[in-house]
């Protein structure tokens, strides 16, 4: 059947898809500085914490496109 051989080739995309992004998080602290940019709002008041990464949300975004636009060219 010819339909489970995409099938099959789209499933390994995606694992490695979710390999690479599992790495990134998972080492990505130790060198990448996300979630803790310059851009990013942090307050914190009392026993209060509040914290939004706005740049850190953009950079994600752009790359996210720009890999998407890649893959969808295909």
């Amino acid at each position: 059947m010819p339909g489970f051989d995409s099938f099959g080739k789209l499933l390994m995309l995606l694992g490695v898809v979710l390999l690479v992004a599992g790495a990134l998080f998972y080492f990505g602290g130790k060198f990448f500085s996300l979630g803790k940019l310059s851009g990013d709002i942090h307050i914190e008041r009392g026993n209060f914490s509040f914290h939004f990464p706005v740049v850190t949300s953009i950079i994600i975004s752009i790359v996210l496109t720009i890999i998407l636009n890649l893959i969808a060219r295909k």
